[in-house]
């Protein structure tokens, strides 16, 4: 979710360290799924976080935090609000959770975060309460969920990893920029960025995002990253030994555009799922 300028059009930029769909081929992709169904099946897979977390507030309070890990603002827009008393921008229904998004009409000074945007909008954020920390104990990691997400110009919905301590690291399984196209990212340093654009049908109906990382040696990972079902490409990270926070939020404009929409925007996402394999 840092910003990212990049020419629109390939399906995959930056490509240094990665493997583009074509490149993967029948019989590869059919020995990375045995391979990740082989570990999901093994006494040593657990659950970290199952897809129940949104079904009543006590659950979801239980398992994740109101706003981004450092506050309320990021690098949009947007300034998050929410609480255990305060559900106007983050609710659940039906084991749903919803993100709104509303514009205001006052003035309320900057973002505190870098490049210090005025804010334009009321929104929401959570992070989870589990973090994603892959090293020699835990070499296996599955993150996925569903998702409605809104594609309309400014605004700027993420599911993504990003670091507990300095970063990067960060993983985006999840991030769209007023339009149809997903973008995977994955931050290395602020320099070296691999994307994977993926243009996705319809947004706003329901998609499953996940990314599965694997230990590969002592300092990296291979990350697969995958939407319905369909791998969409890996890149390799230096990530080994680096905690990293789940968010889940509705930023607007940034790097979505600057003429975001006028009335309310929603976000929705359910069965969040979290797993990993223990060595012991």
């Amino acid at each position: 979710m840092k910003i990212l300028f990049a020419l629109a059009s390939p399906i995959l930029l930056s490509c240094q360290k990665q493997v583009a769909p074509g490149q993967l081929n029948a019989a590869k992709k059919e020995a990375l799924v045995k391979t990740q169904s082989a570990a999901k099946a093994a006494e040593t897979w657990e659950t970290v976080l199952d897809n129940s977390s949104f079904d009543n507030y006590t659950a979801f309070e239980g398992a994740w935090n109101y706003l981004y890990p450092w506050g309320s603002d990021h690098n949009g827009t947007a300034r998050m609000y929410g609480s255990t008393s305060d559900h106007n921008h983050i609710y659940l229904n039906g084991g749903t959770l919803t993100i709104k998004a509303a514009r205001i009409n006052w003035n309320e000074g900057n973002s505190s975060s870098d490049p210090y945007l005025p804010i334009r909008y009321h929104s929401g954020a959570v992070h989870a309460k589990a973090q994603v920390l892959i090293n020699d104990q835990f070499p296996n990691w599955e993150v996925k969920g569903d998702f409605q997400a809104p594609s309309v110009g400014g605004s700027w919905p993420a599911f993504w990893l990003t670091a507990v301590n300095s970063w990067p690291p960060e993983s985006d399984i999840l991030e769209f920029k007023g339009n149809a196209t997903n973008w995977q990212n994955t931050f290395r340093t602020p320099q070296d960025v691999s994307s994977i654009l993926t243009n996705v049908s319809s947004p706003g109906n329901w998609h499953n995002y996940r990314v599965w990382i694997t230990k590969v040696s002592a300092t990296d990972v291979n990350i697969h990253y995958y939407i319905d079902g369909n791998w969409t490409g890996m890149h390799v990270a230096n990530f080994v030994g680096k905690p990293m926070y789940i968010i889940i939020n509705l930023q607007m404009e940034g790097s979505s555009g600057g003429n975001g929409p006028s009335g309310d925007t929603y976000y929705s996402a359910k069965n969040i799922y979290v797993g990993r394999t223990r060595a012991w």
